[in-house]
Parts: C-alpha cells; structure tokens; sequence
C-alpha cells in the first residue's frame, strides 16, 4: 500500500519558501512560520504572492515533490516537478489506448458510469436526510433521469454520443443542485454551472474545490507513471490535462460537491468571505480560502469502504487507487477499468 503523503497549501500572501538541511521553510512578514521536512509531503500548492527559493525547487524535484503555482482564485498557473516516474512502457500503451476510439469510448464509458452514478448518490443522500426542507419531487425526476442515463451507458456507444450524455447529464444534476443548499439562501444561490471566471459564490467555491482535486488526481497520475495530459473522454488539446479531467470526473460529485454543500449548509462559509469585482468575477478571500483548505483536508483522511478492493481507505488515498486502478488496466491486468461509485 503507497503511503498516503501530505499536501502542503500555502494561502498567506507575500509568504517565501525555502530549503533549510531536509526541512522546507515558510517566512511571512519576516518570520518563520513553519518547518517541515521534505519526506512528509507529496505536494506543495503556492496561491498567489507566494514564491519558493531555486534550491527549494530543485530539493523538491529531487525528492519527488511536486510544486504547484495557482492564483489566489485558484486557477493553475505552473508546476515544478522532476521526471515523470514510472514504466515508459506503461505511457506507451496509454497512448496506443488514447490514439484508438473504440477503446477510448469503453473507458469513457466506465468514467461517466462513475460520474453519474456518484452524482444520482447526492442527490439520494439530499433526499434522504433533508427530504423536509427541499423540492423533493423535483429532485426525485432528475434522479430517475440520471438513472436514464446510466441505462443508456451499458450499450456499446461512439465518444460523440458519451459526450452528450455528459451533457445532458450535467446539465441534469446541476438544474437541481440550488435544491441541495438549505442554509444561507440569499447568498449562496446557484442559477447554472459557470466558470473562467465564476461569477457568483456557489460556482466559486465549486471551482476552487475542482482545482484541488485536479492537483492531487493530476499528481496521483504522474505517481504510477501515467501521462496526466493524455485522456480518452476528454481528448488532447494544448495545456489541457485530459486523464486528470478523466479520473477526477468520479470524484466531482462525491468529494468537491457534497464538501461545497456542507460548508455552505453548515454556515462553514459566509457571504462576507466572497468578493465580487468590477469585471463580475467573485474571488473567495484569504480566510475562506484557509476554511476551504483545512475542511479539505480533514475530508482526506476520513475513511471509507473501497467498492472494488472491498478494504478500508482513506479518501485521500482514492486518487491513487483509482490511479493504480488504470495504469493495471491499460497494463492488460485487468479486463476492465473500475470506476469509484459511491454507495
């Protein structure tokens, strides 16, 4: 089993990072303010005013950590890493599976089972536990349509035809999604998924969560030697990590969606932590992006049941199963790429 590695986040404006012996350092407003050694992390996330000493990155290189630089918003800017682990053979069928569309179309096919299985399990959960405070016949219908949609996911169906599932499906799931939010309603209104940038509280939120888990799936990829730029559902494109947006598709619904609506329900997350520009983009402030991080992170280490390995893991560690999952799939262990369906 891969040790499960730590995320460092570092959210404080004007902060510096550099190598001291084994440890990395953090210095803001000329003071120290943490020290941890290199060996207990797997990834370092710099938001904004954040810079890193050349030593520290080469250190972190070295020593298998990726450096992560996104804006205060959350949107990727770059990454530092050293080479790309893993079999070159591995890579190689990854690209011979991406270059043929029929067998991208099944592992598209198991991706969205995932996605929309998980996404028809908030909403049974929504139904289950606040039945009393929501539209519960409008969120039973687009229940049973998701359910539609599954069905439709168990015939042999071209990429174009798996891509408008995907559509109608989301489409689907996010027509209710304002149903899901019970607490804090004047300021946490959700009209339609919207993005680059997201232009009201919900959507931002959602964005910022998305970005963290595209980190830690992108990284998990590179750790068992796969290509995190070359997918099967999401295709190639310059600057686009197809297989990270592939696997992280899973883990939309189940771990950045249901983590949104318990920070928002639970009053976790305010209206006065969320600033609207002049451009009418809304950008979470140092504190709530702090909040977001630490919720984040204990969500990580609690434990589930894996539906495939039948064992006990931590949520954090599913990234890398899932990751593991593909790469003996594409290696020819496994006659079939097992999407994680939250039960």
């Amino acid at each position: 089993m891969k040790k499960l590695l730590n995320t460092l986040f570092v959210t404080t404006q004007g902060s510096y990072l550099f190598k001291e012996g084994e440890t990395v350092v953090i210095k803001a407003d000329d003071e120290i303010r943490l020290r941890l050694p290199v060996h207990t992390l797997g990834g370092i996330v710099c938001f904004g005013q954040v810079s890193c000493s050349p030593y520290l990155m080469g250190f972190c290189a070295e020593s298998g950590v990726a450096v992560s630089f996104l804006t205060e918003n959350g949107d990727f800017l770059a990454k530092v890493q050293g080479p790309v682990s893993g079999n070159v053979l591995l890579r190689r069928e990854q690209y011979r599976r991406a270059d043929d569309l029929k067998t991208s179309a099944l592992i598209a096919q198991a991706v969205l089972t995932g996605k929309i299985a998980n996404c028809r399990t908030v909403l049974q959960r929504a139904l289950r536990d606040h039945s009393e405070k929501i539209d519960a016949d409008a969120i039973s219908r687009a229940s049973q349509r998701l359910a539609n949609y599954m069905r439709r996911l168990s015939s042999e169906l071209t990429l174009d035809v798996l891509r408008g599932i995907e559509g109608e499906s989301a489409y689907t799931y996010f027509s209710v999604f304002d149903h899901l939010i019970t607490s804090q309603k004047d300021s946490f209104r959700f009209h339609e998924r919207n993005r680059r940038p997201p232009l009201d509280n919900v959507n931002c939120l959602l964005s910022f969560l998305y970005t963290i888990v595209m980190h830690d799936v992108r990284s998990a990829l590179e750790t068992v030697g796969l290509d995190p730029a070359v997918g099967f559902l999401h295709r190639d494109r310059p600057g686009r990590y197809g297989l990270a947006l592939d696997l992280m598709e899973e883990f939309r619904p189940f771990f950045a969606d249901r983590l949104a609506l318990s920070l928002i329900n639970l009053c976790q997350v305010q209206e006065k932590g969320f600033q609207k520009k002049e451009s009418g983009a809304v950008w979470m402030d140092d504190d709530t992006r702090k909040t977001v991080l630490v919720a984040y992170q204990k969500r990580k280490q609690e434990e589930i049941e894996h539906p495939f390995l039948k064992e006990k893991v931590s949520i954090g560690i599913l990234f890398y199963v899932q990751a593991l999952l593909m790469a003996r799939y594409l290696r020819g262990d496994m006659d079939n790429y097992p999407p994680f369906i939250w039960k």
